[in-house]
């Protein structure tokens, strides 16, 4: 019989699953605290269980945490993992500081949700990569706990604040799984992590974006435009062809309707869009809407063919956005220095980049 992927279920299902193999339905329950809230990767740590009742469990449950490949910490105290699967594949994470951000201490990670990616972005890095396969509910899950297990061993105080899926792949082809991963880090004996603390970024998946807002309208949305022009972002995000600016931005609208929240756009300024034209056409694409847009001067990636503007060019266009008084801010930079910032996740080793 195979075992089932403890850190893929959610507290009900490992109630019943309990119920079901002859245990108490509590079981379920300490079960889920032992793997989702503390993190443990062996079931010998579960000390409130019973020696026979843990190797009954480890018959029909299995354990199955990433190996830690390679960990990079860049001089702003930005850390990115590289993580191997049980599969041989290979993903990363980021983890951010924002220390006394709104009078609160931020620890916010980064996570993937697949395995590379399709969308094939023309600055990103991960979609040079390809596409493998989407992860699994829990390779996305235990990115969080893997990182908060290495993180409390130099601190056992250590909390995850935020969750941003903005890693490796595209959220919203990976739905169901991202979806009841949220709802596993969301739950009180897990990690209890807000709902209006993650965020799912998309590259423009409109029927997904819709179904996001019904399914949870807690859960925050990003949606990476990078053009105000048809003919230039599907240079750019070539899921644009697909889903073309005009469909886009009605989902986007059928979102805010129905959460009552903003979206928040994230432009990445580059040679091909930095310019008065470009500026004006966000400013008439979110004319009217709850929106904030959080300008990313483009980052560094080899054989992309883009290139970051100059300081001018940038602050032009965050002053014609502030003319319109649209929100708009430049997004802190983290981790450029161990190529952890946007667009720049891989999952090679850097010796096999030469």
């Amino acid at each position: 019989m195979e075992k089932i992927d403890c850190r893929s279920l959610l507290e009900t299902e490992l109630s019943e699953l309990c119920a079901e193999k002859g245990l108490s339905k509590f079981r379920g329950r300490q079960i889920f605290q032992w793997v989702e809230q503390k993190g443990i990767r062996d079931w010998r740590e579960m000390s409130n269980i019973s020696q026979a009742d843990r190797e009954k469990i480890s018959q029909f449950l299995s354990l199955r945490p990433a190996d830690l490949i390679r960990e990079q910490k860049s001089k702003d105290g930005t850390r990115k993992y590289l993580f191997g699967l049980a599969d041989g594949e290979r993903i990363e994470t980021v983890l951010m500081g924002y220390e006394k951000d709104r009078s609160r201490d931020r620890q916010t990670i980064c996570i993937s949700t697949q395995v590379g990616c399709p969308v094939g972005c023309l600055f990103c890095a991960t979609g040079m990569e390809g596409f493998k396969r989407n992860l699994t509910v829990g390779e996305i899950t235990g990115q969080v706990l893997d990182v908060l297990r290495i993180l409390r061993q130099e601190n056992p105080g250590s909390k995850i604040t935020n969750i941003v899926f903005m890693g490796m792949g595209e959220p919203l082809f990976n739905y169901k799984a991202v979806l009841k991963a949220i709802s596993i880090l969301n739950s009180k004996n897990g990690q209890n992590i807000g709902m209006r603390r993650m965020t799912v970024s998309t590259s423009g998946v409109v029927p997904k974006i819709i179904q996001l807002a019904q399914d949870n309208p807690q859960v925050g949305l990003a949606v990476s435009l990078h053009s105000s022009r048809d003919e230039v972002r599907d240079k750019l995000v070539p899921i644009n062809k697909k889903y073309p600016l005009a469909s886009l931005m009605a989902a986007c609208r059928t979102y805010s309707q129905i959460t009552k929240r903003r979206v928040t756009f994230e432009f990445a300024l580059n040679n091909t869009n930095t310019n008065k034209s470009e500026a004006q056409g966000l400013v008439n694409l979110l004319k009217g809407m709850m929106a904030h847009v959080n300008l990313i001067p483009v980052n560094p990636v080899q054989g992309s063919g883009v290139h970051r503007p100059t300081r001018e060019e940038m602050l032009m266009f965050k002053k014609i956005l502030e003319e319109a008084e649209i929100a708009v801010s430049f997004r802190e930079e983290k981790g450029l220095d161990i190529d952890a910032a946007c667009g720049q996740l891989r999952q090679r080793l850097e010796c096999e980049r030469a």
